[in-house]
């Protein structure tokens, strides 16, 4: 893999980083702003989505509904996404047109329209948005279990925000969100693709280097406090299944423990994706697999370990099978966390969790708009350097590492567990 790649800053304190890629004839361009879950405030909870779904609304330049006709009619695609610490906009497009990418997000990086009738018709999308995902039984136990790990720090809402204030922020609270947090000061700017640096920084330079930096960004973010014990939620809704979420407080994603840690997850249930591209593999071969699926205690398992700015969690979550209780899912749970802190893992077995990790990190790794997500996703929770060492940090990890993160962060005292439990009113949750 290509290691090389430029990194500096305009004058306007827009940061820009270039990795070229001359293996196809094509770009992939990003822009991340430090903006999402984490930077809101009670009254104003899923903002930052909502923002995002306002970018697609046009400017005077790019008018709502052009852009999807001109971006497909040059043979690329664009997307966006918002999360706990950032919110982002790409374009992957033939080289030869990435042009229409650089113009358009330096254009709307100012110039995006809030009128008053599509902040309304926006309103309605996403307030259907949030109850279709209240019919999804691991959202709302999701929901409820994020809130009771969270006391404090903002990560206590979902992205998407709480109903009463989607009800209620209006035009101007959203436009202030944009002024605020839509600047060179706040911005990453990432392409990967065939082109050359020179030829790129230039135009990058004139599209987006008089535009002002912005005001520095006053907020204070609460650190969450020390947990004190294990904390429990139960939800209940329509379906005829079980589920049960355990949540443990992780460190940040730049922590030296996030490595081992990812290890650990391998292990336990698999590896998690950090790349929202990426491609799952099999893990049949993980150890609550094994103890939950093949003993026939649970229909699935998964892990779910997250890169944040700060700490967060780490969750496994199962479907616990009809004729099982969660109570026995969670004991044999315990079962093997226990397990793993009294006897660290064989190298064998760490090897080969190893391997899954490095292979999942490599399909997530491999293309193009891959590569210019990585440049700027690994920039908003550290630096570009995370991403090109990860591998090497990973082959460090000793079995006796693994053991002591599970022995560290694996403590019942510091998790959240939460149980979904169907009504049985004959719907069947998906």
């Amino acid at each position: 893999m290509e290691t090389s790649f430029t990194k500096l800053q305009l004058e306007n304190r827009l940061t820009v980083l270039l990795k070229e890629i001359h293996t196809a004839p094509i770009i992939s361009f990003w822009i991340w702003y430090r903006v999402g879950s984490r930077n809101e405030v009670a009254g104003l909870t899923g903002i930052s989505h909502w923002v995002e779904h306002m970018l697609f609304k046009g400017t005077p330049q790019f008018p709502v509904g052009m852009l999807d006709k001109a971006i497909s009619r040059d043979g690329g695609y664009w997307n966006a996404f918002t999360y706990l610490d950032w919110t982002t906009f790409f374009e992957t497009l033939p080289a030869d047109k990435i042009d229409l990418a650089l113009r358009l997000e330096a254009d709307r990086m100012v110039n995006s329209l809030f009128d008053t009738a599509e902040v309304a018709a926006e309103r309605t999308v996403i307030l259907s948005e949030r109850q279709g995902s209240e019919n999804e039984p691991l959202f709302l136990l999701g929901e409820e279990l994020q809130a009771a790990a969270f006391r404090v720090h903002p990560y206590h809402h979902e992205v998407i925000g709480e109903t009463c204030d989607l009800e209620t922020i209006q035009q101007e609270d959203l436009y202030r969100h944009y002024r605020t947090f839509y600047t060179p000061r706040n911005a990453v700017v990432a392409v990967a693709g065939d082109f050359t640096t020179q030829a790129m920084l230039e135009r990058i330079q004139e599209l987006f280097g008089a535009i002002p930096a912005g005001e520095e960004i006053q907020q204070k973010i609460r650190p969450e406090p020390p947990q004190r014990g294990e904390r429990r939620v139960t939800v209940e809704g329509p379906g005829e299944t079980t589920y049960v979420q355990l949540a443990y407080r992780t460190p940040a994603g730049s922590s030296p423990d996030f490595y081992p840690l990812t290890l650990l997850d391998s292990l336990l249930t698999g590896p998690s994706s950090l790349n929202m591209f990426g491609s799952g593999i099999s893990n049949k071969t993980s150890r609550l697999y094994r103890a939950l699926v093949e003993s026939e205690l649970a229909v699935s398992v998964h892990g779910g370990l997250q890169a944040t700015v700060d700490p967060y969690l780490y969750t496994i979550t199962s479907i616990v099978r009809p004729e099982r209780t969660a109570e026995a899912v969670i004991a044999a749970v315990d079962a093997e966390i226990q397990r793993l802190q009294e006897k660290p893992p064989s190298g064998d077995e760490l090897y080969r969790a190893m391997k899954q990790a490095r292979a999942l990190f490599a399909y997530g790794s491999e293309s193009i708009t891959n590569q210019g997500f990585w440049l700027g996703f690994s920039e908003m929770f550290a630096t570009y350097e995370w991403f090109l060492n990860y591998l090497d940090n990973l082959a460090r990890v000793t079995p006796e590492d693994v053991q002591r993160v599970a022995q560290t962060y694996l403590r019942p005292q510091n998790r959240t567990l939460g149980v979904y439990l169907p009504t049985g009113d004959g719907r069947r949750a998906r």
